[in-house]
């Protein structure tokens, strides 16, 4: 396992951000709900790797920081995964305790899926008006509504392949990914998924 996570570790490209930090989202292992959001540079990354405690890279302090130093509420590795564009991480974890300093279990508290979704949204939105080169969402709008919708075609047909085979995991993951980019070529198109929220109920009262 740890082999596997040093091949990503080294495939992290920090260097598409300036302060050379990348997000690293962390999950709980057994429950699938998303703890909080952290940010991570080279350092912080491999020290999570060697002590299998997560470690982030604190930019109020500008110095690592362990999960649960103060609090005791460690967050211990369990796996760890990267986006495919090489620079946002998926952390699994086990937390000992609350996860958000607030004492709640997360730093998402009480969020539903479609509170989450509506959140995401909100980024992508943002995505598309900061015009930020290094963002791959940013690239995808300035690219266009042809290079979106191949995107969104393209997560189909994996999703499609990935349907008919028996890994639970991948088929999650072309599902996300296929989502995401719903999302965008619908906000590129001038719409939010509560429009089309909108059609279906219409649909289902007409019916």
């Amino acid at each position: 396992m740890k082999s596997a996570w040093k091949k990503i570790a080294a495939q992290v490209d920090f260097k598409k951000f300036p302060d050379k930090l990348v997000p690293a989202i962390v999950q709980d292992a057994d429950t699938g709900k998303v703890l909080m959001l952290g940010f991570m540079n080279q350092e912080a990354l491999s020290r999570t790797l060697s002590t299998s405690l997560v470690t982030f890279y604190s930019r109020s302090r500008q110095r690592l920081w362990v999960k649960g130093e103060t609090s005791k509420n460690f967050l211990h590795l369990r796996d760890i995964f990267l986006d495919c564009d090489a620079d946002t991480l998926l952390i699994k974890s086990r937390p000992d305790g609350p996860a958000c300093h607030t004492g709640a279990d997360t730093c998402f508290n009480e969020v539903n899926e479609k509170d989450f979704l509506q959140q995401l949204e909100e980024v992508i939105l943002e995505r598309q008006t900061s015009k930020d080169s290094a963002s791959y969402t940013s690239s995808l709008f300035a690219k266009g509504v042809n290079k979106i919708a191949q995107k969104v075609g393209e997560e189909a047909i994996e999703l499609v392949i990935e349907a008919k085979d028996k890994n639970d995991d991948l088929f999650k993951d072309e599902a996300a990914d296929l989502l995401f980019h719903y999302l965008i070529l619908l906000r590129y198109k001038g719409f939010s998924l509560a429009d089309i929220v909108d059609v279906l109920q219409e649909r289902h009262v007409a019916k």
